[in-house]
């Protein structure tokens, strides 16, 4: 497939493709998203901000629970928390996955049900370990030998937690080398080609308090493409074959992460879940069947395939200079409320809301207001040629890991989270203030 640069073409500016479903353009030449004028968000909750459109997060949730009708689907915490998104997501019929006391801690007392949520991490702390055992987790992946004995003495010796083994498959994927989790190499997993993973499992049998009930890999993020996660499903399946031939045991579930990739710009591909889960569910039965093995429980973890298309992000223009050959547009936000251009180079594509311009398309470089040259949002996007201090800018596909990776650089504070469903706005998160990052600072 092609991808079209937001800078080729003027059309681009018109092209909704990205943005959440209800969104409809206004005669002023904004738009509204889930009923409500951005600007008119921006107006009432100021700028910078996120806007999530619950129906886009309900209708995402709602597509994966229709082709994985069979399967458990998982909603990836780490894309984006709050406790009105534990509602959404517990009611569309979704679980959890967690990787921290913290957000376990949030959606257990937000009303989710622990046995609903799969505890991650690689490197879990005593505190995570603990607040996972004291709420009643439903599973915990084990990520390294050492967890094994750790969590064995965690549970103690009248106790039993279900447990599944993180597997690293030795498959390939994901849209940057930092996202890519399903090689040798990274600090996830147990490896299944050097026997590290089957010298754990085989450990972690002799435990009695911990109950082994399935395995689990994720092989990266950003994916488009169906092949990779077939290559993996095989791969597991023959693990599971070798952990029935060997302990005789038969694991009943089989979890196969996340990492759907979705579509920051107009032209650029998505991962077809239809696709996919026709694939895994002939995949699985083929596979199961040549190894003489019941079908195991598929699961699934999406996270910035739900939350990432729902968001909506709004920036004021602070200023707009030429250097050069080159135009940088500033705003009043930044690295500190979305990294991830700065980490994985991730391309977006801003545009102009809330008033009618009849200039031409001219490239320009999105850039934030903190005090590095990293700092950028969008390279080389197309903007009307008349931008200028004041305007507001709409970045779709702004619902996944910008608010939840956000930090508190320079001090400007985190921007508040705005739900919007039915001409109706309402705050989620509010902005975090001065007072707020003072209230930390408790020395001398």
């Amino acid at each position: 497939m092609t991808v079209v640069l937001a800078s080729e073409t003027a059309a681009d500016a018109d092209d909704l493709s990205v943005w959440p479903a209800s969104t409809t353009p206004l005669p002023d030449g904004g738009l509204a998203v889930g009923g409500v004028s951005l600007a008119d968000v921006a107006a009432r909750f100021d700028t910078p901000a996120y806007v999530l459109d619950e129906g886009e997060v309900r209708s995402r949730c709602r597509a994966y629970r229709a082709v994985f009708p069979d399967a458990d689907v998982l909603y990836a915490a780490k894309a984006f928390l709050s406790r009105t998104m534990v509602r959404w997501i517990g009611e569309e019929g979704l679980g959890l996955d967690v990787c921290s006391a913290g957000e376990l801690e949030l959606a257990v007392t937000s009303g989710f049900p622990p046995d609903r949520i799969v505890l991650h991490g690689n490197a879990k702390s005593p505190h995570d370990i603990g607040t996972a055992l004291r709420l009643g987790v439903g599973r915990i992946v084990i990520d390294s030998p050492s967890e094994i004995a750790r969590l064995a003495a965690a549970v103690g010796p009248h106790g039993r937690q279900k447990v599944m083994v993180r597997v690293v498959p030795g498959v390939s994927a994901g849209g940057h080398e930092k996202i890519r989790t399903g090689t040798d190499g990274q600090k996830f997993g147990l490896s299944l080609t050097d026997g590290t993973a089957t010298h754990a499992i085989a450990r972690l049998l002799t435990q009695p308090q911990l109950t082994l009930v399935g395995l689990h890999c994720h092989i990266g993020s950003q994916i488009t493409a169906v092949k990779p996660y077939l290559a993996a499903l095989r791969r597991m399946v023959g693990l599971m074959a070798r952990i029935r031939d060997t302990h005789g045991l038969v694991l009943p579930e089989l979890d196969m992460g996340g990492g759907h990739g979705i579509a920051y710009r107009p032209g650029e591909p998505a991962l077809n879940l239809t696709a996919l889960a026709r694939g895994l569910r002939t995949e699985l039965a083929a596979s199961c069947a040549a190894a003489a093995l019941p079908v195991p429980r598929l699961i699934l973890e999406p996270g910035r395939a739900v939350a990432g298309p729902a968001g909506v992000a709004l920036y004021r223009v602070l200023a707009v200079k030429t250097t050069g050959e080159r135009v940088f547009v500033a705003v009043d936000g930044g690295m500190s409320d979305n990294p991830r251009p700065a980490l994985y180079g991730v391309r977006y594509a801003p545009r102009l809301v809330g008033r009618h311009s009849t200039a031409g398309t001219r490239t320009a470089t999105v850039v934030g207001r903190h005090c590095e040259a990293g700092d950028i949002l969008a390279s080389d996007v197309g903007l009307p040629g008349d931008i200028r201090p004041g305007d507001l800018l709409a970045v779709p596909v702004a619902g996944a890991y910008q608010l939840s990776m956000a930090s508190g650089y320079n001090l400007v504070g985190r921007p508040p989270v705005v739900a919007v469903d039915g001409g109706t706005a309402r705050l989620l998160v509010r902005r975090e203030t001065l007072d707020d990052l003072r209230g930390r600072d408790v020395g001398e």
